[in-house]
Order: C-alpha cells, then structure tokens, then sequence
C-alpha cells in the first residue's frame, strides 16, 4: 500500500517548495521511491520536474521538488479553473509535454518510459509551461529492444492497448498516452467520460475518430475556445493526436517526431490515419479496423467491444 501526501515548505532562502510524503505498507512501494529517485535525480529539462533532495531515514520517505505553483493540467480542463487556457497557452503544453518525453526516450543516457502519462501527472509553473511529473512508474527500455514485458501498471483511459492487454512497454506506449492527453486538452472532455454529442454514449477518442472521418474534427474543441484564427493548426493538431493513438505500435511516430511535427508543421499525409484500439475505464477493449490502412474519409464499421478479466487478459485474440 501507498498513500501520497503533498504539502509545501518554504527553505530559508524563501524559495518554495513542494515535498512529497509516501506511507508505505511494504518493500515494494520504498522500492518504486527509490526508483522515482533514481531516475529523476539523472535527468534534467525545462518540461521535467525537477527533484531538489530527498530522504530515506527510517519510515519517513520524502521528495523535495519543484513547486509548480498552477497545480496540475488536469484542474484547468475539468476542474476549479476549467476552460481558462487559451489556444496558444494549450499548445504550448502540448508542445512542452512532447518535448519532455522526447528527452527522456532520445537524449537520456538509457531510454526512460514514464508509464503515467495523464493530464493529472502535468505540472504548469508561473508561466502555464508544463513539467511532467511522477516518476514512480517509470522504466527503462534497452537499447537492443524494441519493447519489454511488464506486469501492467498505469491508468486505464490512457494506456496505450498493447501495454495494457498483454504487458509490451516501449516508449510508443508514452506516444499514445500524449495522444489521449492532446483530445483532452483541446476538447475540455475526460477521456473515460461516455457523453459528448446529445445521446452518444462514445469515449472520447471514438468520437474524436468520427468527427476526423467525416472532417469535422474541428467540433471536437472546446466551445469556450475562439479558434477561428487558429481553425486549421487547431484541426492539424487532432490529427497528430490521432496518430499517436494508432495501433499497432509501429504505427505511431516517435516522440521527436512528434515534436517536429508540432513544431515545424512537418507533413505526415502519407501517414494514413486507422480507427484507434482503445481500453475504456471499465476494462473492455474496442478494437479499430483489423486491415493495415483505411484511407482517410472512408467509413469503416463500428469497433467490436470484448471484456477484459481481472489479470488484463482478453478472451479472444486481439489484431495487433
């Protein structure tokens, strides 16, 4: 068991700080601090939190971090501070999340997967930059391997499907996650939440995918958004999302593509787009078209929707 606790401290300089408190129950937990602490004492970049110092005198665990001082994204798209972003500040984010993660797979000296990537995990200082959080999941992925197998651990909504179904952690599983969290940020809407659009009951990647279908995707934003300017970056940036939703993994780009794509406005039509597989909140998996390409605009049948049991494991095969 373990139970996080956050407060903040102010160091002598006056500089403020966030501490990070674990009660742990078991070997385990101290095991995953000390794994967060491994890692994140290694690696430094403006869109990762940074860890001041930290403590494992005996049952007292404590991170000393950064204090982000706007809290967490998660409380501008659906909490206290809903829908208060605007669209260059929600690009930013999307931007410094990407970069954040290309760091950590490409730039570190061993490849770091974050496992965790969630709208609640992304951090927003003074000037709405995001810095990504929450370390305690994390792995590393060997140079000499294009994925490991894992026991798996993370949050459903988000988690990439082959991650989730059958244990294969590569960095694209962090792609997918940004994917969910970028329909997020645009759309104001939770990625289990099951109402959009009067009487549909989809998630919001399957109606992200409609809209796309049918080249509407620009109803997808936010209505509190006045986009109108932005009307074609905005739709340009759900398709990105879209693809980094793809499966089979391969299909999705690497997150330094991404950044390039986001950043340089890098084409990737010959890039055709798929339905996306999806694992919603109640661990039933719905599953895109099983052929390699659809092309763009053309409707394809509904995804086909299986349960999932308690270990993860599907009762029939999945067409990764």
């Amino acid at each position: 068991m373990r139970i996080w606790y956050h407060t903040m401290a102010i160091h002598d300089n006056n500089q403020v700080l966030a501490v990070k408190k674990l009660e742990v129950g078991d070997a385990k937990a101290k095991l995953e601090f000390e794994n967060e602490v491994l890692l994140i004492s290694q690696i430094h970049h403006r869109n990762l939190l940074r860890l001041l110092g930290w403590s494992t005198e005996g049952s007292n665990l404590l991170l000393v971090l950064e204090y982000m001082p706007n809290g967490s994204l998660d409380s501008f798209l659906w909490g206290s501070k809903r829908r208060s972003l605007n669209w260059k500040q929600r690009f930013d984010i999307i931007l410094g999340i990407a970069r954040g993660l290309a760091h950590l797979h490409n730039e570190c000296h061993v490849k770091i997967i974050h496992r965790d990537i969630k709208s609640s995990n992304i951090l927003l200082d003074d000037h709405f930059q995001p810095k990504i959080a929450d370390f305690g999941l994390a792995k590393f992925q060997p140079e000499d391997q294009t994925h490991v197998v894992t026991t798996f651990a993370g949050t459903l909504g988000y988690a990439a499907p082959e991650y989730a179904v059958n244990g294969h952690l590569s960095d694209k599983v962090d792609t997918y996650s940004l994917g969910v969290v970028m329909l997020e940020i645009i759309s104001c809407r939770r990625c289990t939440d099951a109402n959009f659009d009067g009487p549909s009951t989809d998630y919001l990647i399957e109606q992200s995918w409609k809209l796309y279908e049918n080249n509407e995707h620009i109803r997808l934003v936010d209505e509190t958004l006045d986009v109108k300017q932005y009307e074609e970056h905005v739709m340009k940036i759900i398709e990105i999302a879209l693809l980094c939703t793809q499966s089979p993994a391969s299909n999705r780009p690497s997150m330094s593509e991404v950044v390039l794509m986001l950043q340089d406005g890098q084409s990737f039509r010959e890039r055709q787009l798929t339905r996306p597989t999806y694992i919603d909140h109640n661990r039933r998996i719905h599953i895109g078209s099983s052929k390699a390409l659809i092309p763009i605009n053309n409707h394809s049948q509904k995804p086909k929707r299986l349960e999932l049991n308690n270990n993860y494991k599907l009762r029939k095969s999945m067409p990764y």
